[in-house]
């Protein structure tokens, strides 16, 4: 019924935009308000920082499916990975080895990390690619317009842009691991020269690289734009529904060597311990819509003001069976016990029953707020943004347990824990760039930020939870930016940044806020056909919240504070044409990522280690595109990644190392030649990891002490796991625009 429905959208709309005829009497006014909108959020060559922009025919060519964070692998720093190994579902990335809580994404200025964990999800927006107009990527600190203080990273997205003229596309792609996808989207063009409705319907499936990690992802997204010569308002939705099966338990050494695949989620073990199949619901569900308005007026020819607004709800759990013999004899687990469940216990026969095979489910509803303002004036050789943000999120996380085998009183959907957090965020910024004289610019970004957080109920098990902290941060950016030509500019920049601790910090303890003290210099050449970028930054932290490799129940990663630590590196990128039908596109990030005495209790000892390598942060990370052109209508890129070795720990433990890996993809454009019927048709293959390497490209560790093989003595033990990703695999996609 979905895909009738879908077709007959697509008719409609067809036969519309052939219908129509719009004549654009005057363009211009929506061309420069969408452009004041990026200046105000965006970094450009006259600021201090390193940045990398993408639009969108960047992204066309491999936007077959796959998370965004997979199509900015080839980004400098960046490092990538996937749950289910092969980008579909829960993705990952890390810039500079900062981890998503530490990278900040705004979509048209308005924050998206999540308030409690500071993650990113992107597996709850699948294909929100295909709604992306550009992109910037700032490293390091960024501007104040970023939300929360980036450490790692700051990704900027926008989405479409209004269509002067009607379109109607329908894009669909297959490829390995029987992954599909199917794209509609469309544009009424201007109407009467003010008003344009857009939007775009998606799916996604696939089984996954690893058993039984299949991915089901619908999405949407509506926008309805109006403009004349000094407005530009749009309202806009979208969101998306995705039932992945859980695919983040990795695996040891052993299965990996044996059995790459192989998903140990949902597990069914008899009496004895021994494997009988496994839970066929053990997903995670969740829904997330976003609703937008946007005001953009020019107030005069100096000066234009912007105001934002949003909501998101967030509502969803995930299923997971708990198996008795398993979390007893191999996890050792509490999960099972009737004090963690909220159960009493009862006798039998003189013997008590206080355990279960259980099935719960792990929710989470959420509601996010959020307004934004900004005033930008441009006089003379001086450019002066003001802006203010404040957010609102409140989030119910609660378990039921739906079923319990050896209890029956208050099933099916008894509630075992309850509790609510609250967030509030308030900041203000004022940002000034100065052309001093033909040779200088000075750059100057003040930022207040105000934070409240409460957590307050109970948490699984018997344990309550308690949080009542309230943070105000100041954080200040200056940089000087030297035209020593007008295609060589050297800048120099100094930013101090904070980040508060997330939600599962607390409940590890009583976490302190990070420190950041960022230092860059760069040198950027834009010639006419030819880019380069070096850059060499020094990042130095109080109290890094850095992951200690371990994961917690939900597959989330474990932090801690870890008092001084540092980032060294260099930062290399260039955009090369070589002639008419080359292209090279390299970049080189190499640093030196050190915790600074660091201490560590094995077996039972404090020990000082010294200055450890920081987790999950190699030291090389390099990539590179080689793009042909034959003829204007065809294009061959091959691409490749290099990411050196990494410890997944703090302790430079040997079991504790991810090996290097170099990967490399194929990408094949085709573009028709226009038809009586399409005004284009795009034919697209990516074939990844052409070369069919075995890599490892994310994992865990972990220790534990043990006091009771011999209680004598303390001994600590070590263990892994590891996700591994896909060998050679491809996706092929064929869009049709009418």
């Amino acid at each position: 019924m979905k895909t009738i429905c879908l077709g007959f959208f697509a008719v409609i709309l067809f036969n519309q935009s052939l219908a129509q005829t719009i004549t654009l009497l005057d363009t211009i006014p929506t061309i420069e308000l969408e452009e004041v909108k990026i200046a105000g959020l965006r970094a450009d060559e006259s600021q201090p920082f390193a940045y990398t922009n993408l639009d969108k025919e960047d992204l066309a060519s491999r936007n077959l499916g796959q998370d965004l964070p997979i199509m900015l692998n080839y980004l400098p720093g960046v490092v990538t990975t996937s749950d289910a190994g092969a980008g579909i579902g829960y993705t990952g990335i890390r810039v500079r080895g900062s981890d998503a809580t530490r990278v900040n994404v705004t979509i048209n200025g308005i924050p998206y990390n999540d308030s409690e964990s500071q993650g990113v999800y992107w597996v709850d927006l699948p294909d929100f690619t295909s709604s992306v107009s550009s992109l910037q990527m700032q490293r390091g600190v960024g501007t104040s317009t970023n939300g929360s203080g980036a450490f790692g990273a700051s990704i900027n997205l926008l989405t479409d842009a209004v269509s002067e003229n009607a379109f109607a596309e329908i894009a669909n792609s297959v490829g390995s691991f029987n992954s599909l996808k199917h794209t509609l989207m469309f544009s009424t063009g201007l109407l009467n020269n003010n008003i344009e409705i857009s939007g775009r319907l998606s799916k996604i499936t696939s089984d996954g690289y690893i058993d039984r990690a299949t991915s089901d992802l619908d999405s949407y997204f509506l926008q309805a734009a109006y403009q004349d010569k000094n407005t530009l308002i749009k309202a806009i939705m979208f969101g998306g529904h995705e039932i992945t099966y859980q695919s983040w338990f990795g695996i040891d050494a052993t299965t990996l060597n044996t059995n790459r695949t192989y998903n140990p989620a949902g597990e069914i073990y008899d009496d004895n311990g021994n494997l009988e199949g496994h839970y066929d619901r053990q997903v995670d569900e969740y829904l997330q819509d976003h609703y937008q308005f946007h005001w953009n007026q020019k107030l005069n020819v100096y000066t234009n003001l912007s105001l934002g607004l949003n909501y998101t709800w967030g509502r969803g759990a995930y299923e997971e069976y708990k198996d008795l013999w398993f979390e007893q004899n191999i996890n050792f687990s509490e999960e099972n016990n009737f004090s963690y469940l909220g159960l009493q216990p009862y006798s039998i026969g003189g013997n008590t029953v206080d355990t279960t095979e259980n099935i719960i489910k792990k929710w989470l509803d959420n509601d996010y707020y959020v307004a934004t303002f900004s005033l930008n004036t441009q006089k003379g050789n001086t450019t002066l943004n003001f802006g203010t943000m404040f957010s609102s999120y409140t989030g119910d996380h609660y378990g039921e347990l739906i079923f319990a085998a050896n209890a029956s009183a208050g099933l099916p959907r008894d509630r075992f824990y309850e509790n609510r957090g609250k967030k509030m965020e308030g900041n203000i910024y004022a940002k000034v760039n100065h052309q001093l004289n033909d040779l200088f610019s000075a750059y100057l970004d003040l930022q207040y930020r105000s934070i409240s957080y409460t957590a307050l109920g109970t948490v699984k098990g018997p344990a309550n939870i308690d949080i009542d902290e309230n943070y105000g941060f100041f954080n200040p950016k200056v940089g000087m930016v030297y035209n020593f030509n007008p295609k060589n500019k050297l800048y120099l920049s100094f930013a101090r940044a904070h980040r508060e601790p997330i939600r599962d910090d607390f409940e590890q303890g009583n976490p302190m806020p990070e420190e950041l003290n960022d230092f860059e210099l760069g040198w950027r050449f834009t010639g006419e056909k030819s880019t380069f970028l070096a850059n060499l930054y020094f990042m130095d932290y109080t109290n890094q919240l850095v992951l200690t490799g371990a994961i917690n129940d939900v597959g989330a990663p474990l932090r801690e504070n870890v008092g001084k630590s540092s980032r060294l590196g260099i930062e290399l990128e260039g955009n090369f044409a070589l002639g008419s039908r080359w292209s090279w596109q390299p970049n080189l990030t190499l640093s030196s990522n050190r915790n600074h005495d660091y201490y560590f209790e094995r077996d039972g000892k404090l020990t000082d280690l010294g200055n450890t390598h920081l987790s999950f942060s190699p030291a090389v990370v390099a990539g590179n595109i080689i793009t042909y052109q034959p003829v204007s209508n065809l294009r061959l890129a091959f691409l490749t990644k290099h990411v050196g070795e990494q410890y997944m720990g703090n302790i430079d433990s040997e079991n504790s190392k991810l090996s290097a890996y170099t990967i490399s993809d194929l990408n094949i454009t085709y573009q028709f030649l226009p038809t009586r019927l399409f005004k284009s048709i795009d034919v697209s293959l990516l074939v990844n990891n052409v070369l069919n390497v075995k890599y490892v490209s994310n994992g865990y560790f972990y220790t534990f002490n043990d006091d009771y093989s011999d209680p004598s003595k303390v001994t600590t033990i070590e263990g892994s796991g590891y996700y591994p990703q896909a060998g050679i695999n491809f996706l092929l996609g064929i869009n049709f625009r009418f």
